[in-house]
């Protein structure tokens, strides 16, 4: 059988079902906008974050915020057909200079989920790209060292598990300088190993996780150059009300200590 695009995503939507556990938040490409799947989802206990397409059918059921730059209600989506059957949904619109961004969510309490966090989440679902490309250009995924399948399995996955560990690494190495893992270029720990191999065989250094935030290495430039002003992740439930209140914003600095 020719695996076609919907074959394929239909495929995976019964991976998704079968292998994804209750309480988990997906973040949904609109390849899998299918309201059969979003109800089979809900029904399992399963929460996701997704885009909506323009010509929906809405019917606003409640609004939580509506205000210049943001806004959150909770709607009642589709036609009432076996396609497109009813669903209760959360709709969140977050203004960028002219542009609205849209997004969908099964979560339907905003103190659960703040609207600014779906925005936040949803745009980090790049992640997985920019995982690709640290693979293959860092590991140098993008050539085989064979053509016999077993070998190429071997290089795929001792690429990802050295790409895992290398995660696992930078994620310590942010909560040891109180950063975001975001502000932290995997790349340069990558190429700053070697460094610290040398520092290791020469007795000045143990712990990668100690060395790397060391002030006399901040040459390995493991801190990534700010090219734009950090913009506080907005998390209020409810923005307009809370504004000014130490709930307004992520506080990075509660997770450090």
């Amino acid at each position: 059988m020719k695996k076609t695009p919907k074959l394929l995503i239909r495929l995976a939507e019964e991976d998704i079902l079968n292998l994804v556990t209750e309480n988990t938040l997906l973040l949904l490409e609109r390849g899998f906008y299918h309201f059969n799947l979003w109800h089979k989802l809900i029904g399992n206990k399963i929460k996701f974050i997704t885009r909506i397409k323009k010509g929906a059918a809405i019917q606003i059921e409640q609004v939580f915020t509506d205000i210049y730059e943001l806004r959150d209600r909770k709607i009642r989506l589709g036609y009432g057909t076996k396609k497109t059957p009813f669903i209760t949904l959360r709709l969140i619109e977050v203004r960028s200079g002219k542009t609205w961004h849209s997004y969908l969510t099964s979560v339907l309490e905003p103190q659960v989920l703040p609207p600014y966090v779906v925005a936040d989440l949803y745009r980090r679902r790049w992640r997985i790209e920019e995982a690709f490309n640290t693979v293959k250009t860092l590991f140098i995924l993008s050539y085989l060292w064979t053509v016999l399948i077993n070998r190429i399995k071997l290089q795929i996955w001792s690429a990802w598990l050295f790409y895992a560990v290398l995660v696992d690494l930078g994620d310590a190495v942010a909560d040891e300088l109180s950063v975001p893992f975001d502000e932290i270029s995997l790349e340069m720990i990558y190429r700053g190993l070697y460094h610290f191999t040398m520092a290791h065989q020469k007795g000045k250094a143990t712990d990668p996780v100690k060395y790397f935030p060391d002030p006399k290495n901040r040459d390995l430039g493991i801190v990534k150059q700010k090219r734009k002003p950090n913009t506080k992740l907005i998390v209020a439930p409810f923005p307009e009300l809370q504004r000014g209140s130490d709930q307004f914003v992520f506080n990075n600095s509660l997770k450090a200590s």
